[in-house]
């Protein structure tokens, strides 16, 4: 056997065409001809934008421009996830909101430029695909080409003599290429095969992944809602998944009440534990929320715990765990003793170590020591850790030394004005302090079980005990398991797309003029690797040793079992056995 390279000879024309029908079918994409450039009129123009519109390099063009468009949204307030900084952006930036609001710049994910965008992008992936995937199926139901009448030309390509009869070669090489999960089969004089399918299987599944995420992205934000509870535990109400019960409430375009999952839930104890000692002292170590929750009108009762980053699923809501405080239970009573007001009271926290303060508002019931109704409003700072020297705020977070300083008032608390009020704010501009004996504004620190007295016999207000308070946030987000399954299919069809190489094979034996048989193999890449040359040396060895060489025609076939083998000899001897390395074809660039 020897090794042979192609000449630099000038090719054919029906080289030419032959090298070109075995490469043109290795790529998928849809092909443009230049003949059908835009014509006049309005079905010229649009069969232009519409091959625009579908092309690979416009595809990534909209989708760079969409990465772009979704960075305003991550910089600058939106009105769809908190009006208020919104708000507060409007003042500090009074040049800069007006040319927001027209640029929609506030609202990102549902403006007109952003949805246009995503709209062109989910129209060009599928005017790419469909023509693709119609296409690769064609191939598949096909079969590999036919082999070139030059394999010379080839970028991989090796030869030999074999004794053996071309049918015997050609029938081993379909086995061996099948073997290696080649598509193979007999076309004339040679064996046709190609291998790597799933390269396009990966390209055509990472478009399609995008098209389900972008759908899955569009779905959830369109019927999405996103509710937040605050829930003080013992509390026996709890929480019942309607509009009404939420404290804070957002929704998509498309929601409507009706899709809110019917289900509820009581908090029964809320837990947290710190750290005690160390630089991390007052640190956080568990956050644990005690439920008991049904679901439909008439569900069983179930048990679960709620922990930070670890919902409660519940159907396609899920329920977490976002925040926690106190919640002091105060008891306030008029002047003849009657309970006018018994409730634990959440308070906002202020710091880390859950500094907290409120309002508890008394509006009807109450009446003062003359009988006239009024309505109390009282002022609450809480310190779950109370040390002296140290009344400004709490030293740590657990309840160790908890101590609730009030501050009342009374008058109009002005809630039947009309003008929404936060229930965490009180209007001081209608009521009076009550004064102590001295005429100074009454306040006073009390302990779990301790009184204020109102002057004048007015009344009394008691610190009863301390409850928690957790807050929650239910989301209901269709969609997420489709964008999940997307993102990962867009990961393998990706990876595939790049790591799996398309290449194709021919194997041809035929007759040579003295009656030997003559071996050619050749190989073709769709892309530029180092893969096809070294598969074509591994299956040309392995054929070899089914089908070995035999002496060239000027070898002498004289007996000279004693003589010692010259150097010529040697050479011969060596080109007998193929290298380990295949000898891309002179002039044809190595692939």
């Amino acid at each position: 056997m020897s090794e042979t390279t192609s000449t630099g000879t000038t090719p054919e024309r029906a080289d030419d065409a032959d090298l070109g029908a075995a490469g043109s079918q290795l790529s998928t994409a849809p092909r443009e001809e230049l003949g059908n450039l835009p014509g006049l009129g309005v079905i010229g123009w649009a069969r232009w934008f519409w091959r625009q519109l579908t092309s690979m390099r416009v595809a990534l063009l909209l989708l760079l421009l969409l990465s772009l468009g979704a960075i305003p949204g991550s910089l600058i307030p939106q009105s769809g996830i908190d009006e208020t900084k919104v708000a507060d952006f409007r003042k500090a930036h009074t040049f800069l909101a007006p040319v927001y609001d027209k640029l929609g710049l506030f609202h990102v994910y549902s403006s007109v430029w952003f949805s246009a965008i995503y709209i062109l992008l989910f129209v060009s992936l599928i005017g790419c695909i469909i023509p693709r995937t119609w296409q690769f199926v064609g191939q598949l139901r096909g079969r590999p080409p036919g082999a070139p009448k030059r394999l010379t030309r080839l970028p991989a390509y090796t030869t030999w003599r074999t004794e053996a009869e071309p049918e015997q070669v050609r029938e081993a090489a379909l086995a061996l290429l099948n073997k290696r999960r080649f598509r193979a089969h007999l076309a004339g004089d040679a064996v046709a095969a190609e291998k790597g399918y799933l390269r396009e299987v990966g390209n055509l599944a990472f478009h399609i992944a995008l098209i389900v995420m972008l759908i899955a992205f569009a779905w959830g934000q369109l019927f999405k809602s996103e509710g937040n509870k605050l829930v003080v535990e013992g509390d026996g109400d709890g929480f019942s998944n309607t509009l009404i019960s939420y404290d804070d409430f957002k929704s998509g375009n498309l929601f409507s009440s009706d899709d809110l999952l019917p289900f509820s839930f009581t908090l029964d104890k809320f837990t947290g534990t710190y750290e005690t000692n160390g630089p991390n002292r007052g640190t956080a170590r568990t956050f644990q929320a005690a439920l008991t929750y049904s679901e439909g009108a008439y569900g069983k009762d179930k048990k679960d715990l709620v922990k930070v980053n670890e919902p409660l699923q519940i159907g396609s809501a899920k329920v977490y765990l976002t925040a926690h405080g106190y919640a002091p239970v105060i008891t306030v009573r008029d002047g003849k003793g009657n309970v006018v007001y018994r409730d634990a009271v959440p308070l906002l926290p202020l710091d880390s170590n859950v500094t907290s303060t409120g309002v508890v508002k008394v509006l009807d019931g109450y009446k003062n020591a003359q009988g006239v109704s009024e309505q109390l409003g009282i002022s609450a700072f809480f310190l779950p850790t109370y040390t002296k020297g140290s009344e400004t705020a709490s030293t740590f977070p657990a309840l160790q030394n908890p101590v609730l300083n009030l501050t009342p008032y009374h008058g109009d608390l002005g809630v039947n004005s009309g003008i929404p009020q936060s229930v965490y704010q009180l209007d001081k501009s209608h009521v009076k302090a009550f004064k102590d004996a001295k005429g100074a504004q009454l306040r006073d620190n009390l302990k779990p079980g301790q009184t204020m007295k109102l002057p004048n016999g007015a009344g009394t207000i008691t610190y009863e005990s301390t409850k928690e308070w957790a807050n929650f946030q239910v989301v209901q987000q269709p969609g997420t398991d489709w964008a999940l399954a997307g993102s990962l299919a867009a990961i393998f069809g990706l990876a595939g797309s790049l790591f799996i190489q398309r290449r194709r094979v021919w194997v041809r034996a035929v007759k040579g003029a003295d009656g030997v048989t003559v071996v050619e193999m050749a190989g073709l890449g769709r892309s530029e690797s180092a893969k096809v040359p070294e598969e074509l040396g591994d299956l040309a060895g392995i054929l070899y040793d089914r089908a070995p060489g035999a002496p060239e025609p000027d070898d002498d076939t004289d007996d000279h079992s004693d003589a010692e083998p010259d150097a010529g000899s040697a050479d011969q001897d060596d080109k007998t056995t193929p290298d380990s390395e295949v000898v891309p074809a002179e002039g044809a660039e190595t692939k």
